[in-house]
């Protein structure tokens, strides 16, 4: 069982992520969006295609961009559409 952790929080948890370069992605119905705002931040990968950011907060403390996933990625990564993956602080135990 995968674990998203920031501040002590649970964030995501789920025993069906998807490993990808290294990243435990989690799928949405495993996500808290409780702790989540949308970021207008944005990065693109050649074969993943364009990444959408929320932003993680609790107990008022935000860490922005903290979290991605592909809305609409390419092919070769369809199976993690809507995946969200954690980095900046973010513990994935």
């Amino acid at each position: 069982m995968a674990k998203a952790i920031w501040k002590g929080k649970v964030i995501a948890e789920s025993d069906k992520t998807v490993m990808v370069e290294g990243n435990h992605y989690f799928p949405p119905e495993s996500v808290k969006k409780e702790f989540l705002t949308d970021s207008t931040f944005a990065t693109h990968c050649s074969w993943k295609g364009d990444a959408s950011y929320y932003n993680i907060v609790v107990d008022g403390e935000e860490n922005t961009h903290a979290a991605w996933y592909y809305p609409q990625p390419m092919e070769k990564a369809a199976h993690i559409k809507n995946y969200v993956a954690f980095w900046r602080g973010v513990s994935v135990q």
